[in-house]
């Protein structure tokens, strides 16, 4: 992507938001539009459901209030996993999703939020915003007719709730786990039974028993949700979710419709979404994790035979792929580059720095 569109939309999702806004609303040449958006995700989760509504409420700031933007959360009018079905019919002209929940169609649904052992938060706005992964993307997702912008980011995750403890790969076998995207699939390779299930509906499948074990997001979402009522063991980290982007999803045929005015409305809006979701993660999950530790919750981290028996599956996974799966070799060579050239980067900075400092925070 061109750093200076880049830099100019950034502007615009700031300090010239308000100038464009009195522009956009004095041309009188520009529609009025209203357009519905199905969220994935349950009103509850406030953060996460958020990045929809902070889409929608920048793009109606942005234009004066001739766009705007209704979102509906998953199950109002098209099911969680329902979204992309629901544009390509013409249901909804818009979404706000993670695309991982759909590798069934394509595995390379998986690129546009997260792979296992993959990049970070950071590393992945570096890959999509410069390093080519918005234009890889883009080109794959107009197979189903959608142009995706990236709209929210919870970092690193935690890795879920368990029942009992898991010390070795044996103890992960048989296990019932709630978990997306390809981290289902690399749990199974593991002996693990992966399931997919929305957000809602994690907690009654814990409860009764469906499952013996289940991931969302991470401190603050996982103590709304209530998973340590039942599941006391609380794991890190999520290896499946090195960072979980989700992305604003728009049907190609009304984007084109649009005045470019709101394109760049829905850029920049879009741009904000991805930056405000992260922020409020770091800040929340904090004070969430300690109320957790107070309740009783018992932190574990995977073991290193889990860890490395995650690691080998996922790339073994990865290469079969490549090998059968033209969309996804076709993103995932130079994904695979860029990743290693990142990791070089950031081993030499940013990990030297985290790994010292702390483990001596108070210069102890």
């Amino acid at each position: 992507m061109d750093r200076r569109k880049f830099l100019v939309r950034g502007a615009v999702a700031g300090g010239g938001a308000a100038a464009v806004s009195k522009a956009i609303a004095q041309a009188p040449a520009l529609p009025t539009i209203r357009w519905r958006c199905a969220s994935s995700f349950p009103k509850s989760l406030d953060t996460i459901y958020g990045g929809g509504e902070v889409v929608a409420k920048r793009v109606e700031q942005l234009t004066g209030g001739k766009f705007q933007i209704r979102v509906f959360a998953a199950g109002e009018i098209v099911p969680a996993f329902g979204v992309v079905d629901a544009i390509q019919q013409g249901t909804i002209e818009c979404a706000h999703t993670a695309s991982y929940y759909f590798v069934g169609k394509n595995k390379a649904f998986a690129f546009d939020t997260t792979l296992p052992f993959g990049l970070n938060q950071r590393q992945q706005n570096a890959w999509i915003y410069y390093g080519g992964g918005l234009e890889l993307v883009r080109e794959f997702f107009k197979d189903f007719g959608i142009i995706s912008f990236p709209a929210g980011n919870t970092g690193v995750q935690m890795g879920g709730w368990w029942r009992k403890e898991v010390k070795t790969v044996n103890d992960l076998k048989g296990v019932k786990m709630r978990i997306a995207g390809l981290g289902g699939e690399v749990m199974a390779r593991l002996g693990a039974v992966p399931q997919q299930i929305a957000g809602g509906d994690i907690y009654p499948a814990l409860e009764r028993g469906a499952i013996d074990s289940a991931e969302w997001v991470g401190p603050y979402d996982d103590e709304k949700l209530g998973f340590y009522k039942v599941a006391p063991h609380y794991y890190f980290p999520g290896w499946w979710e090195s960072n979980s982007m989700y992305s604003f999803y728009v049907n190609i045929k009304e984007w084109e419709k649009l005045p470019k005015e709101y394109q760049a409305a829905i850029e920049a809006a879009s741009y904000e979404a991805n930056i405000d979701m992260m922020a409020k993660y770091d800040f929340k999950n904090l004070a969430a994790l300690q109320r957790l530790v107070k309740n009783g919750v018992k932190l574990h981290a995977f073991s290193d035979e889990i860890l490395r028996a995650a690691q080998k599956a996922s790339y073994d996974l990865y290469e079969e792929e490549a090998g059968k799966n033209p969309a996804w070799k076709k993103i995932y060579e130079p994904w695979k580059q860029f990743r290693g050239e990142e990791f070089l980067w950031h081993r030499a900075a940013e990990f030297t720095y985290e790994q010292f400092a702390y483990s001596h925070p108070f210069g102890k």
